[in-house]
């Protein structure tokens, strides 16, 4: 942790620093993780006080069931590869006809609320943890596609 830095976040920002350790327990809407995987465990879960688990870091759940106790917790939680996508969504653009199209990929990472939002309907629908919803829909395309291969 760069000392400088968290010092003047504290003075620029009027943010409060708090130990690594005690940042799972701080009252906050987002929680968000963006790097180390696994932090999403047994012991961390039942200290979060937030209303949204959202960040980019991967396989946030240690296990899939974390992401069944911040259901039953109220928390709602943004899967990994669906709050980081836009990176890949970057990347695969570069492999489509004609290389990358900046226009396009924008369009598809624009999007990516809307998959979320497919995402929290379907788990509310099925009453399933958002990372199952996640999975399914995310298995559905991939099927469709690839179906349309073998046409």
């Amino acid at each position: 942790i760069d000392r400088t830095k968290v010092d003047r976040a504290r003075r620029e920002l009027g943010v409060k620093a708090v130990s690594p350790e005690e940042i799972y327990s701080q009252p906050c809407d987002v929680f968000a993780p963006y790097a180390l995987g696994g932090i999403l465990n047994d012991r961390t879960v039942p200290q979060l006080r937030c209303k949204v688990v959202c960040g980019s870091a991967n396989n946030q759940l240690a296990e899939e069931r974390h992401g069944d106790l911040l259901q039953k917790r109220g928390i709602l939680y943004a899967p990994d590869y669906i709050a980081n996508a836009g990176g890949t969504i970057l990347d695969t653009d570069r492999l489509l006809k004609g290389g990358f199209n900046r226009e396009r990929a924008m369009r598809n990472v624009a999007r990516i609320g809307d998959r979320m939002r497919e995402v929290i309907a379907l788990a509310k629908r099925e009453r399933i943890p958002t990372y199952r919803a996640a999975d399914r829909l995310a298995e559905e395309r991939l099927q469709m596609a690839r179906a349309l291969r073998m046409i």
